[in-house]
C-alpha cells in the first residue's frame, strides 16, 4: 500500500536537487510524490435513495423543487440512459466493486439481514411439489475480499469517508471501516434511516451501553434534528478536515427512502402546489427531495468555500428507480398499518392521501422491477475544465462503471486481482470518444408479479427482457421509439430476440449467476389453452363476447362479439353503499370509448338509464389510469366493464374499486393477484 502523502513531503519534494529527482524517478518513488505535488482531484459521490429519473427539475419535473441539483446540472454532464439495479444494495455493491450483481451475489435489498455462513447454498436442489421454480437467495453482505473503490483510492493516498446508509452487511466485519473508509457515519440494521429521520436516532456507539435499537457510530443530535441535515453537517466537517490532501467522500443519503420522515414546513408549501403535467403531486416526497437538495447544496457550497470545487469530481446518482408502490391502498403492508393505526401512515394520508411516493411517467413501473421506471435513474458528473458544463450524453452506463471511470480519470491503475465487469466512460465525460461496449445487463432473479425474476440486456436502442420460468418468456422494446415499453416486439423481430438472447446466455455464464431453475419435484397442473385466461387468472371477472389471455402481466381483451365486456358479480360481499370510485389502468393501440354499468343488491337486472358511466381510453398504446365515479343508490352488487376492443386488443393492468368514503378498497392485479 502506498503511504498517505503529507504536506511536509510535498514541501521537501519542491526543494530537491535535480540529481536527486532523477534518482527518485529511477527508483520508482517519484511518481507518488509528483501525484501529491500536483494535487490529485478530490472525489464526491452523492447517492440518493429511491430517487426516480423524473424526480428533479433537471430531469423534467414540474412539481418537485430542486434548485441546487438543477444549478449543478448546468455545470455537469447529464446522462439520459444511466441505469441502476432495481433495488438499493445491489447498486451499492456494484459501485464499490465494479461488478454486476450476478457476480458479487448481492441481488436483493437484504444487507440488514445476518450474513450467511461459509459454504451456504444460495439455491436449493429441490423444492415443494407446488413450487414450479427454485429461486436463488441473494448474498447479505459485500465480501471482505473485494478490493473496493475506497480501498483503491486509499492506497493511492486518498483520505476516505462513508457517510450515511450502508446496507452491505449487518455485522462489524462487513462495515465500511473494513472496506477502505477512514471516516464513517452509519448505523445498523439499515434498510432505511435511523430514528424515522429525526433525532433522537436510537443509535449507540459500539460498546457503549444504553443504545435502543441500532448499533453504529451515529450519535444523537439536538431533539428533532433531521438526519439528512446531519449528513450534510458531517460531510462539511470531513471536507474541512481534509485540507492538504485528496479525499473521497462517499455520501449515501438516507432520503428519500421510507419511512418518509419529512419537514412539515416544506410539506405545507408543496400541499398547495399542483403539477401542470398531472404526473406528480405527493407533498411528502416533494418535501423530502427538497431536504436532499439542501444537503447536496451544502456540500457543493463547502467545496467552494474551501477553494477545492474546481479540483473536485462530483458525481450525483440514485440507487434505483422511483418508488411507485408503497403507502398506496390495497397492499398487505398498508392493510397491516391501517389495522395497527400506524402514526406514520396516518401522517401520510393527511398530506398525500392515496398518492404513491412518486410517479416515473413516461417510464414504466418503478423500484423493484426490471422495467425502465425501476432501473433508469438520474446521473450527473462535474469536473471543472475537464467535463463540459451543461452537456448531455446518451451513453448507456451503470453502477458497475463508476469504479473504473473514477480511477481512469485519476490515472490510478486497477489492482490486478479485482475482477471488474464495468468499463470506463472517461472518454465520454471528456468528449474524447464514445463508450465501446456492445451491451449492458441488469439482473434481478427474485420473484414478483407471477414471475420468477429476470434479466435484461440493452444493446443500442433495443432492450430484451427474459423472465425466468418454465418455459422462460421474453419482452423486446425499442427504447428510442418506445420509452414507455408499451409495444412488445418479440413476435415481429424474432432474429433480434435470438441475437440478444445469446448475449444474455453469455452474461449468465460469464458472471457465474445463480438464477431460477425448474424444480425437479414440481407436480405440474394442467395448462389452459394459450388463447384463454383461466378463472384464476381473471380473479372473479367473467368475460362476455371477448377472447381473453393473461400475458406480460396484463389482461388482454379482444372482441368476440358485438358488445364485449367483463363482469364481476361478487361485489355484494363488499357492502359498498353510495358513491364508489373505480380506477382501471388500461392501454389500447386504437383507443376508444367504453362504459361501466352496475346494478345494486335490490335490483335483479341491469337498467339502461342512470347507472351507466362512459370513459375513454387514449390511443397510442400508452398506459393510462382511467377513473370512473359510480353514483350508486343502494349497495353495489354487480359491475360490467365494456371495453373498446373492436379492431384491436385492450390491455388491463389492474382494476381498483373503493367507496368514496371510508371502507376497504379491492384491487385485481392481473400481473399479480387480487388484494
Amino acid at each position: 500500500m502506498k503511504p498517505r502523502t503529507t504536506t511536509r513531503t510535498r514541501t521537501i519534494t519542491m526543494g530537491l536537487p535535480l540529481i536527486l529527482v532523477v534518482a527518485l524517478m529511477l527508483s520508482g518513488v517519484f511518481p507518488t510524490i509528483v501525484r501529491a505535488a500536483t494535487k490529485q482531484p478530490n472525489v464526491v459521490l452523492f447517492l440518493v435513495d429511491d430517487m426516480g429519473w423524473m424526480d428533479s427539475g433537471a430531469y423534467g419535473s414540474k412539481y418537485y423543487e430542486t434548485p441546487n441539483i438543477d444549478k449543478f446540472a448546468k455545470r455537469a454532464m447529464r446522462f439520459t440512459n444511466a441505469y441502476s439495479q432495481p433495488l438499493c444494495s445491489p447498486t451499492r455493491a456494484s459501485i464499490l466493486s465494479g461488478q454486476y450483481s450476478a457476480r458479487h451475489g448481492i441481488t436483493s435489498a437484504t444487507g440488514h439481514q445476518p450474513p450467511q455462513a461459509a459454504g451456504h447454498k444460495f439455491i436449493a436442489e429441490s423444492g415443494a411439489a407446488n413450487q414450479a421454480m427454485l429461486l436463488p437467495e441473494g448474498k447479505n453482505f459485500l465480501e471482505p475480499a473485494q478490493i473496493t473503490l475506497a480501498e483503491t483510492l486509499k492506497a493511492a493516498g486518498y483520505r476516505t469517508a462513508h457517510i450515511g446508509k450502508w446496507h452491505l452487511g449487518l455485522t462489524q466485519p462487513h462495515w465500511p471501516e473494513q472496506q477502505g473508509f477512514d471516516v464513517t457515519f452509519h448505523c445498523h440494521p439499515d434498510p432505511g434511516p435511523p430514528g424515522e429521520y429525526f433525532s433522537p436516532y436510537g443509535v449507540k456507539a459500539e460498546g457503549v451501553p444504553g443504545g435502543r435499537n441500532k448499533v453504529g457510530n451515529i450519535t444523537d443530535g439536538p431533539e428533532g434534528e433531521y438526519i439528512v441535515d446531519r449528513q450534510a453537517a458531517e460531510a462539511v466537517k470531513f471536507i474541512q478536515s481534509s485540507k492538504g490532501g485528496p479525499f473521497y467522500l462517499n455520501l449515501w443519503c438516507y432520503g428519500v427512502h421510507g419511512p418518509w420522515g419529512h419537514k412539515e414546513e416544506y410539506t405545507k408549501y408543496f400541499a398547495t402546489k399542483k403539477d401542470p403535467t398531472g404526473r406528480q403531486g405527493n407533498p411528502i416526497m416533494a418535501s423530502m427531495l427538497k431536504s436532499v437538495d439542501d444537503c447536496f447544496g451544502r456540500i457543493v457550497d463547502e467545496l467552494e468555500k474551501q477553494g477545492v470545487a474546481d479540483n473536485t469530481i462530483v458525481i450525483f446518482y440514485s440507487d434505483n428507480g422511483g418508488n411507485v408502490h408503497s403507502n398506496v391502498p390495497a397492499t398487505a403492508k398498508t392493510a397491516k398499518a391501517e389495522k395497527n393505526k400506524s402514526e406514520l401512515l396516518t401522517d401520510w394520508r393527511k398530506w398525500a392521501g392515496d398518492k404513491p411516493p412518486t410517479m416515473n411517467t413516461p417510464l414504466r413501473d418503478g423500484k423493484g422491477t426490471l422495467y425502465e421506471g425501476g432501473t433508469r435513474v438520474p446521473l450527473m458528473w462535474a469536473w471543472a475544465g475537464k467535463i463540459k458544463p451543461g452537456s448531455t450524453s446518451e451513453a448507456v452506463v451503470g453502477p458497475v462503471d463508476v469504479y473504473p471511470t473514477v480511477i481512469d480519470l485519476l490515472g490510478i491503475k486497477k489492482q490486478a486481482q479485482q475482477v471488474m465487469d464495468g468499463v470506463s466512460y472517461a472518454k465520454v465525460l471528456k468528449e474524447e470518444g464514445n463508450l465501446e461496449r456492445k451491451a449492458y445487463f441488469n439482473y434481478h432473479p427474485h420473484a414478483g408479479a407471477n414471475r420468477a425474476g429476470g434479466v435484461w440486456v440493452r444493446s443500442g436502442d433495443f432492450k430484451l427482457l427474459r423472465w425466468f420460468g418454465n418455459p422462460s418468456t421474453h419482452e423486446l422494446y425499442n427504447l428510442r421509439e418506445d420509452i414507455s415499453e408499451a409495444k412488445n416486439l418479440v413476435d415481429t423481430m424474432p432474429e433480434k430476440v435470438k441475437e440478444l438472447n445469446a448475449l444474455i446466455d453469455g452474461f449468465l455464464k460469464d458472471t457465474g449467476a445463480t438464477y431460477p431453475k425448474p424444480n425437479p419435484a414440481y407436480a405440474a397442473k394442467p395448462v389452459a389453452p394459450a388463447n384463454a385466461a383461466t378463472g384464476d387468472d381473471l380473479q372473479g371477472w367473467v368475460p362476455k363476447a371477448v377472447k381473453t389471455s393473461v400475458k406480460d402481466g396484463a389482461l388482454h381483451i379482444e372482441a368476440d362479439g358485438r358488445t364485449p365486456f367483463i363482469a364481476n358479480a361478487r361485489l355484494g360481499t363488499l357492502k359498498y353503499e353510495g358513491a364508489v370510485n373505480m380506477t382501471m389502468r388500461m392501454r389500447s393501440a386504437n383507443g376508444g370509448e367504453g362504459k361501466v354499468q352496475w346494478r345494486t343488491t335490490a335490483q335483479e337486472a341491469f337498467v339502461s338509464e342512470g347507472q351507466v358511466v362512459a370513459f375513454k381510453v387514449p390511443a397510442g398504446n400508452v398506459w393510462s389510469e382511467v377513473p370512473v365515479a359510480l353514483n350508486v343508490t343502494g349497495e353495489v352488487a354487480h359491475v360490467r366493464v365494456y371495453v373498446p376492443a373492436q379492431g384491436g386488443a385492450t390491455e388491463v393492468d389492474w382494476i381498483k374499486v373503493a367507496p368514496a368514503g371510508k371502507g376497504k378498497e379491492m384491487m385485481w392485479d392481473f400481473g399479480g393477484a387480487m388484494k
